[in-house]
């Protein structure tokens, strides 16, 4: 970002079509993070959270990896430095923006890079990709959710498996454990991230913002806490529609039935 040292390793890339690109651009070290980086990509996330003309955040690493993970060079700037400031964390800071969040994940997620996929709402990966949770082999405790989010994304066991063998987890595999949506060639996966924001963006985008909401927040609860919610939200929405934003609601249904829909993406 703007005035950061290392602005150059954090780029942001806005779209007059309202996808925003964040690129986390250290390729020759993979990607991987450093203290300052950390704190340039919460600063992305928080900004564009805000920014009315950002609707979809595709997020991706630069050259052959998505993110190796930190820097352990600098591992005690990183794990010993003000690690619970929610406005310096990325992951906090992703999981507080409302827009949706598209990882465009080319190669290796590793560790820190795996939890900032996890972060993201939805995943586009590379043919070969790979998902790799390096923390017990390393003397490295989670922090940034791996151990809980994992488990209930692809199922206990397997999750086990990934971190306390440090297994990797291919693209093709998390795709069929519906971890990841969709698995193209390393050369398309942009291409890919971005159709997706295309087809979300031809929908409601105030409703597109409450639904990402309701599902994220109802994932945390149990299913009756869950239902309650969206029924609470569901009557809170509806009581504050005018008559006007009805009559809008059916002339755009009306006019969304005569065309046949697309079943594709």
């Amino acid at each position: 970002m703007e005035g950061s040292s290392s602005e150059k390793l954090i780029v942001v890339t806005r779209e007059p079509d309202g996808i925003t690109t964040v690129t986390i651009n250290r390729p020759k070290s993979l990607n991987s993070l450093t203290r300052p980086m950390m704190v340039d990509l919460a600063k992305a996330f928080k900004a564009l959270a805000k920014d009315n003309s950002v609707r979809v955040i595709i997020l991706s690493g630069a050259g052959r990896a998505f993110c190796s993970g930190v820097d352990l060079t600098a591992a005690q700037d990183v794990f010993k430095g003000d690690v619970k400031d929610p406005e310096t964390d990325p992951v906090v800071q992703m999981e507080q923006c409302p827009k949706p969040i598209i990882g465009a994940i080319n190669g290796l997620a590793i560790t820190a890079g795996f939890e900032i996929a996890l972060a993201c709402d939805m995943l586009v990966a590379a043919k070969g990709a790979a998902f790799v949770d390096t923390h017990a082999r390393f003397g490295i405790f989670p922090s940034w959710g791996l151990s809980q989010k994992l488990a209930r994304f692809i199922g206990p066991n397997k999750a086990r498996e990934v971190s306390l063998a440090a297994m990797p987890l291919s693209a093709e595999e998390a795709e069929k454990l519906g971890f990841v949506n969709y698995v193209v060639d390393q050369n398309e996966v942009l291409n890919k991230a971005r159709q997706l924001a295309g087809a979300i963006m031809k929908n409601s985008q105030d409703l597109v913002l409450r639904y990402k909401s309701v599902i994220n927040d109802g994932y945390k609860l149990d299913l009756r806490q869950g239902l309650a919610m969206e029924k609470e939200r569901g009557h809170k929405y509806y009581a504050g529609m005018t008559p006007e934003q009805f009559k809008k609601m059916q002339e755009f249904i009306g006019r969304r039935s005569s065309k046949k829909p697309s079943s594709k993406l």
